[in-house]
């Protein structure tokens, strides 16, 4: 990890961003504080917030059958709601952390401890991004719509949770893939038992890659007394990712059963093999894994994009037949 905070860099560049990326690069630069802040230098997060949103999309559609123009819509106005609210959560995140973020080697660059951005211009960008997602989300029926307001709790709570409890990832879960209970919602109009599985499937799979990517920090994490799921398995991290890994799939695979049980047996064949490939690519995770080797870490958790985009190409196909 780097050590030079980003005041020292002109570029005022994040350490752990994308190499190359369209922030430091492309946007003018009185933006690149505020983009930073909402991580667009890093997409990964915006990915693994959507695409909770899209499985469950693509699983209310098989159930009934039914796509329509309207689903484009969900489609994209998740997309549009995952990158603001992403960085709305990410904004709030770095001001209530902005103290601990100071002392991290990974995060000191980043734009409230390094000085590029106050703490109340942050609150501002904060506000910006959610009014604009507010206004997406109003396009939805009234239960998602409620269900989208309700999202704000674990979105508030999630910077907190590493000062009381060891699994703060669990928290991470319940923000990231709330999408799965309001796409399915935007799309049939109320919660059902398969998204509600979906969701707790999310829960599980965020466990698991945010284990992965905590391991870079816990060095600094236990020095300053932040608690992770990764400081709490150490050694062990690798047999609790397998279980992790385990009861993703079951859960998914149950959630997809539940939807296809009246399709066509190649339908449901076809469904099924979403979560099996999914598994298949965070087993080969495990086979990477190295939890001395921060750029091992990194890569892994940003592997995960793939992890979730392969059950959606199943789906399509199922679809279909």
């Amino acid at each position: 990890m780097a050590d030079t905070p980003a005041k020292e860099d002109p570029k005022g560049q994040v350490s752990d961003a994308v190499k190359g990326n369209w922030v430091d690069h492309l946007a003018p630069a009185w933006s690149r504080p505020y983009l930073r802040l909402s991580r667009a230098d890093r997409p990964i997060g915006t990915w693994l917030l959507l695409l909770p949103c899209w499985m469950s999309l693509g699983l209310a559609i098989l159930s009934d059958g039914q796509a329509t123009l309207f689903d484009l819509w969900i489609a994209f106005g998740c997309a549009m709601g995952a990158f603001l609210m992403r960085g709305a959560g990410c904004t709030w995140n770095d001001i209530t952390d902005r103290d601990i973020d100071a002392k991290v080697a990974r995060t000191r660059s980043r734009p409230i401890p390094s000085g590029q951005v106050t703490t109340k211009q942050a609150a501002i960008w904060m506000g910006l991004q959610t009014l604009i997602s507010a206004a997406i989300l109003l396009t939805f029926n009234v239960n998602a719509i409620l269900l989208g307001i309700a999202s704000l709790i674990p979105v508030a709570i999630y910077p907190f949770a590493k000062r009381f409890t060891w699994w703060p990832q669990v928290f991470l879960g319940l923000a990231f893939n709330w999408g799965a209970l309001l796409a399915w919602t935007a799309h049939t109009g109320s919660l059902a038992w398969p998204a509600v599985v979906l969701y707790v499937a999310g829960i599980i799979w965020t466990l698991f890659y945010d284990t992965i990517y905590a391991h870079q920090d816990t060095e600094d994490d236990a020095l300053i007394g932040v608690k992770s799921t990764a400081r709490l398995f150490g050694k062990n991290s690798p047999k609790w990712l397998q279980g992790f890994l385990t009861l993703t799939i079951m859960l998914f695979g149950f959630a997809v059963l539940m939807v296809t049980i009246e399709r066509s047996p190649a339908s449901m064949a076809v469904a099924l093999l979403g979560p099996l490939a999914m598994g298949w690519h965070m087993q080969w995770q495990l086979r990477q894994l190295d939890t001395d080797d921060n750029a091992v870490l990194l890569r892994l958790f940003r592997a995960n994009r793939d992890t979730g985009l392969i059950p959606l190409l199943f789906f399509a196909v199922a679809f279909f037949l």
